[in-house]
């Protein structure tokens, strides 16, 4: 789904975000629907920097938006995420 930042939904986003961490950590997908948004998802799923770059490449795949690795620490939980792809890139 490549759908342009203005055209997707919340919704959207956050299906976005979750078939990231799942195509990276498959084990994780029956979590994901009882997880906080607000929750640090690296800590709280023991996800590892390598999963983190991963996750983001995929997100800067399926949005077509270039996601800088100096924003990767803001980047900790689902609604965070959701936040910072449905914002205007400045």
């Amino acid at each position: 789904m490549n759908v342009r930042d203005h055209d997707r939904t919340e919704a959207q986003t956050i299906e976005l975000i979750t078939d990231a961490l799942v195509a990276v950590a498959p084990e994780l997908e029956d979590e994901l629907d009882d997880l906080d948004r607000s929750v640090d998802l690296w800590e709280e799923l023991q996800l590892d920097s390598m999963d983190h770059l991963a996750v983001m490449t995929r997100l800067s795949d399926a949005t077509g938006r270039e996601i800088p690795e100096a924003d990767y620490p803001q980047l900790s939980s689902i609604q965070s995420i959701c936040d910072y792809l449905n914002a205007a890139p400045s």
